[in-house]
């Protein structure tokens, strides 16, 4: 029987249901899945697969990166996947990241203007510029799928200087855009990418 850790830190709060959506997806009668918050997951060494997840908050969350280092010995052993929840993504084509497996949530990923992104917006919501830090943060860790996901977002939720940011820089607008069905078939598509 497998066993997969699925550990997560969420912003405000909606990490935590795209973590039990991928779950759903994931689990088969052969598997256990567990969801742990970062903090709770102080030993991997039960788990043949662990699967990383945190909301783009300037970046993927600090406190994803900082697991992925405190943890990158053991996990660089393991089939791993990451996640995010972002409000915004400007579409980059992923061949230029082969051989790695992206997956983006066809609400939520948005062809640039031109060719390349261009514009503050634009530039910081390219999918190079949230996968780059990912990746770097434990370079011994090699995933084998990232997936980016629609998040939901709150203002009244977020630290002042976050809603400054996502109006001024990312100019989102609040809302539910988390696409619970993209979410699901991921997980079920890890089924064989962490065999």
């Amino acid at each position: 029987m497998s066993r997969t850790l699925i550990a997560y830190t969420s912003n405000a709060g909606s990490t935590e249901g795209i973590a039990r959506t991928i779950k759903e997806g994931l689990l088969t009668p052969n598997s256990t899945v567990d969801i742990l918050q970062f903090k709770d997951a102080t030993s991997l060494e039960a788990y043949d697969a662990v699967i990383v997840g945190a909301p783009m908050i300037l970046g993927w969350h600090a406190d994803a990166l900082k697991f992925l280092k405190k943890h990158q010995t053991a996990l660089a052993v393991k089939k791993v996947a990451f996640f995010a929840a972002a409000i915004s993504l400007t579409y980059e084509d992923p061949i230029q990241f082969a051989p790695l497996k992206l997956f983006f949530d066809p609400n939520l990923a948005k062809k640039p203007a031109k060719a390349l992104p261009s514009g503050l917006r634009e530039k910081y919501t390219a999918v190079s510029n949230y996968l780059n830090p990912m990746l770097k943060a434990a370079p011994d860790v090699k995933p084998v799928s990232v997936a980016f996901f629609g998040g939901k977002l709150d203002m009244f939720r977020l630290k002042w200087w976050q809603a400054i940011f996502v109006m001024l820089v990312v100019q989102a607008k609040p809302g539910e855009f988390r696409n619970w069905d993209y979410i699901r078939s991921w997980g079920s598509a890890l089924q064989d990418l962490l065999k």
